[in-house]
């Protein structure tokens, strides 16, 4: 009696002679390279489904996937699933805790775009990318959320180069018409956090974020994904001008401000730029416990929150 084994080879030889193809499983994968001066944090893993053979040879999609070092970006100060509670964790819910429920709002309290959370800056290096980053993180962590990261920083994108992963398509690509949703995002070893990068270098980056087709995607994000949270790590408000076009098809905007850095008149004037905006929230970034701007990294960072730019901000 022939073995189980014997006879699927049989079978398998056959089907060949007879000139029906079997099913080929494409894979691969590559080891991105962290920031220099850093160990890898990340891989990109590319993988298709095997298709059902139909007697002819059909293009798949391609899902790629993005396996994120979650020690390595925990020791860099990210929130992950896997850290130990800590300030920053702390934190960080907080500041999530307003902005998640005014992302669900239904009924005649919906608010438009709610789910629309942008993250920005009056001026570069104020922390609003870790920012960004560190909220999608937490908000990944509900049990009930799901959250998409994008880099909306075209000119300066950094969310990549922060998780340790090189350069991809993506936001701009979709603008440009060259790429689906599908061909470009990214998801991660998160299991509820996709990342979709800015995209390839464009001479004209700025001006399509500034566009009708922009805007026409933001309006079909939010309605298509009405059940996702989309953060946009955006560029800083006082040095470019399509901050000011994001912020008004936004339903919330986190404004990153650095404590003893960042001065009040520039304060005053960023938020000026976004009044459009329906819910503008302040975050006071690298807040030591004793007032004296010190901080020390491995401990987190310090906010404040509070509504609008005129309210107060509540140490946590």
């Amino acid at each position: 009696m022939t073995s189980l084994i014997e006879q699927a080879a049989q079978r398998l030889e056959q089907l060949r002679q007879s000139g029906i193809g079997l099913p080929e499983r494409a894979s691969g994968e590559t080891q991105a390279l962290a920031p220099t001066g850093h160990s890898p944090i990340g891989r990109v893993s590319t993988t298709s489904p095997m298709p059902l053979d139909t007697g002819s040879r059909t293009s798949v999609p391609v899902s790629r996937q993005v396996l994120l070092d979650l020690t390595a970006l925990a020791a860099s100060g990210v929130v992950t699933p896997q850290s130990p509670r800590s300030v920053a964790a702390d934190q960080f819910r907080v500041i999530k805790r307003p902005l998640l429920t005014n992302a669900k709002r239904k009924g005649i309290s919906a608010m438009a775009h709610g789910n629309l959370i942008m993250v920005t800056s009056a001026l570069v290096g104020e922390g609003k990318s870790f920012t960004a980053l560190n909220l999608a993180m937490s908000m990944a962590m509900e049990r009930d959320n799901t959250v998409m990261l994008v880099d909306a920083d075209v000119a300066r994108p950094s969310v990549m180069r922060m998780l340790g992963l090189p350069p991809a398509p993506g936001l701009l690509e979709l603008l440009e018409g060259k790429a689906e949703m599908q061909d470009v995002l990214l998801r991660t070893n998160v299991d509820k956090l996709t990342i979709l990068p800015s995209g390839s270098p464009h001479p004209q980056a700025t001006e399509l974020l500034a566009s009708d087709a922009m805007r026409q995607l933001l309006d079909d994000m939010s309605r298509r994904y009405s059940d996702r949270i989309i953060i946009f790590d955006s560029p800083p408000l006082l040095l470019t001008t399509e901050s000011r076009v994001l912020a008004s098809q936004m339903g919330q905007v986190v404004l990153v401000v650095q404590a003893d850095k960042t001065g009040q008149a520039d304060v005053l004037h960023a938020h000026s730029m976004i009044k459009s905006c329906p819910n503008i929230n302040l975050v006071l970034n690298k807040v030591s416990g004793d007032g004296s701007g010190d901080y020390d990294r491995s401990f987190g960072y310090g906010y404040g929150y509070g509504q609008d730019a005129g309210a107060g901000d509540e140490r946590s």
